[in-house]
């Protein structure tokens, strides 16, 4: 069966779920705390898949890793619907997912600006009302990222398109070009 499949159908059923019981936005700060601390601990995925890891402890490294409380009921009902389905090592797919559905739904753009030099605050600002228009109404999510190799310039990608005005990119772009005649 396809990988992609099982986790998606979680994490629609997850967001279903969570929006009956008005904790969507809840599960989608968890869903993204828990996506950075399997980024932050590649290891986690490992004692996930683990089959000699008791599913309790891998239940309670997952509450710790989603920072959800005690009052989370929907996030603990559905890791229990997970340890019935022995589903646990798709969490980290899961989370990805639901952050996915989440934001199609909620209109939220992930906005990566890469750039050769920190941006002065008016800039950023400047940069950052351009990129809401070109939105037609959507939030983003701003993450910003500092890359000496793009010698001058920026990169937007905002989530599958890309702007890059950088120098790098010109000058492969000029290079191109006279490669090809």
């Amino acid at each position: 069966m396809n990988e992609g499949l099982i986790p998606s159908r979680y994490a629609k059923a997850l967001f279903e779920f969570a929006g009956e019981n008005n904790a969507d936005k809840r599960v989608y700060d968890m869903m993204h705390t828990l996506a950075g601390s399997f980024a932050a601990q590649p290891s986690l995925q490992q004692v996930m898949a683990n089959p000699f890891v008791d599913n309790a402890d891998k239940v309670k490294l997952l509450t710790t890793a989603a920072g959800a409380g005690a009052d989370d009921k929907v996030y603990a009902r559905f890791l229990q619907l997970l340890v019935d389905n022995n589903r646990l090592a798709a969490m980290r797919d899961i989370a990805l997912a639901y952050m996915k559905i989440y934001r199609r739904e909620h209109k939220i753009y992930l906005v990566n600006v890469t750039s050769a030099a920190p941006f002065a605050p008016a800039e950023e600002e400047r940069l950052k009302k351009l990129i809401e228009r070109h939105l037609n109404g959507g939030t983003m999510e701003y993450n910003h990222s500092v890359d000496p190799d793009l010698i001058g310039g920026f990169v937007v990608n905002i989530n599958n398109e890309k702007l890059d005005a950088s120098i790098a990119n010109e000058l492969k772009q000029l290079r191109l070009k006279l490669l090809s005649k």
